[in-house]
């Protein structure tokens, strides 16, 4: 098969790893940057064009795509859909993953449980936004962060009015939200392919710090998950019609809480902690799954 990564970075363990997997595998599997591609529409015969020329045919697509270039990245993802061609996370599910609170309303209408979060941009009443999440101390977030970045933690009333309406002058959208005391600085990040939780790694904040993110100086165990939070993990994935995410979740009072879904989740610190070959894994399921079509055959050469 030829297999292309929509990615802008090739140097990323995660890409490294998914084209090492495919090559292993047998398979001619390149990086494509999406923000060097260029696209006509046309009901006939979409094209793609890639560095000066048609970008080359390939059976199956696995979708990288940045944070920050969602929107591109994902017009590029959907053209190629358009041509046929199987992708591993299709390009609207990715968009339902990234937009935060629409994920969270997603999960809401499932009934999946999830930390008490409010919404907002420049609300009236700072102090009815805090006591909608049950008052201070309280998470609030940037939607556009990542990797634990735009993550603020306001320990009182205080510091959580003084946060919230610096964010209003900025009138940027943020989230507010409960913080789960009883986690501890920890979360669990779950490895969803298929269906199933393939790996599951317990990360833990560093002295001083609430963010788990390894990104963040967090450090990463392997953990065995409970069957809720493994049926959990499975349903969050499954609502925002993910084939591969990362679910990361909370350990409350109340059991296993929602608290963030990724759609092109980091493989190092997983592969690392667990032993688990994800990248193996991922390739194994486009083997299975991507079946060529008339349709993108059309478009080959």
């Amino acid at each position: 098969m030829r297999i292309a990564i929509l990615a802008t970075n090739p140097s990323l363990y995660s890409h490294k790893r998914l084209r090492e997997a495919g090559e292993d595998a047998g398979h001619d599997v390149q990086i494509i940057n999406p923000l060097y591609c260029y696209m006509n529409v046309a009901a006939s015969c979409p094209k793609i064009h890639y560095r000066g020329g048609p970008l080359p045919f390939y059976d199956a697509i696995i979708p990288r795509i940045g944070a920050s270039n969602t929107f591109y990245g994902t017009a590029v993802l959907r053209h190629l859909e358009t041509m046929g061609i199987y992708t591993l996370n299709e390009s609207i599910a990715i968009s339902r993953s990234r937009d935060k609170f629409r994920s969270l309303q997603l999960l809401a209408r499932k009934g999946i449980p999830m930390p008490l979060t409010s919404f907002a941009q420049s609300p009236d009443n700072t102090e009815d936004l805090i006591r909608m999440v049950g008052g201070a101390p309280l998470v609030i977030k940037l939607l556009e962060g990542t990797q634990g970045k735009g993550v603020v933690l306001a320990d009182s009333h205080q510091s959580a009015v003084s946060i919230i309406n610096a964010f209003k002058e900025m009138h940027a959208n943020i989230l507010v939200q409960e913080f789960i005391q009883e986690s501890k600085g920890t979360d669990i990040r779950c490895l969803v392919i298929d269906g199933k939780v393939v790996a599951a790694m317990k990360r833990q904040a560093k002295e001083g710090e609430f963010r788990a993110n390894v990104h963040q100086g967090g450090t990463a165990l392997k953990v065995k998950l409970t069957p809720k939070e493994r049926s959990i993990a499975i349903a969050a994935a499954k609502t925002m019609g993910l084939k591969v995410a990362g679910v990361d979740l909370l350990r409350s009072n109340n059991g296993p809480l929602v608290l963030e879904i990724n759609s092109s989740p980091g493989l190092e610190g997983i592969e690392t902690t667990t032993q688990i070959d994800i990248a193996g894994k991922i390739i194994k399921y486009i083997e299975n799954n991507a079946k060529p079509t008339s349709m993108n055959k059309r478009f080959q050469g």
